[in-house]
């Protein structure tokens, strides 16, 4: 309750000195998230191949949650587990979530892909990096989707020398 107070405060405070766009500005933020995925089922390589997929199988409470959170053109790291460990692309989500078709307690989005990391960001870089020792990735590693700040998103695409640009 009082998170939602300051927030409100916050745009009204916004509003009070901006005008009317900042209220656009709130709410059409892009979100950024990491999406994590075994390259031995559906690899970014697959998933530049197909252009577009819907992400699927996703099967915990939180990461779901998560992924009710997203929006379309929000941004999504895609992160390779297992052996490799690494951030390797970027990609679009190109839909809101909606139930997942082979089971409805379920939700999925769909996922186009952008553009390739120039250089692949390891898991050991990302926590050698300080400004990136909060990232969930580092204090909750099992979530297969997880928000991304601003910042941390800006931090792995840095280490990758990689641009964002709109």
């Amino acid at each position: 309750m009082v998170a939602a107070a300051r927030r409100s405060h916050a745009l009204f405070a916004a509003v009070s000195i901006w005008g009317t766009a900042a209220i656009v500005l709130y709410f059409s933020r892009m979100s950024y998230w990491l999406l994590k995925t075994d390259p031995d089922t559906y690899s970014w390589g697959d998933l530049v191949k197909e252009k577009k997929t819907q992400w699927s199988g996703v099967r915990n409470f939180q990461a779901r949650n998560f992924l009710r959170s997203m929006k379309a053109n929000d941004v999504a790291l895609i992160y390779h587990s297992m052996e490799e460990r690494s951030v390797v692309g970027i990609a679009r989500i190109v839909s809101g979530p909606y139930v997942d078709p082979n089971d409805d307690r379920w939700t999925v989005v769909d996922v186009a892909a952008w553009k390739p990391l120039t250089k692949p960001v390891t898991l050991l870089q990302i926590k050698m990096r300080p400004s990136l020792k909060n990232m969930l990735l580092v204090t909750h590693s099992r979530l297969s989707v997880m928000p991304l700040t601003l910042g941390q998103a800006k931090a792995v695409l840095k280490i990758g020398k990689t641009e964002l640009e709109k």
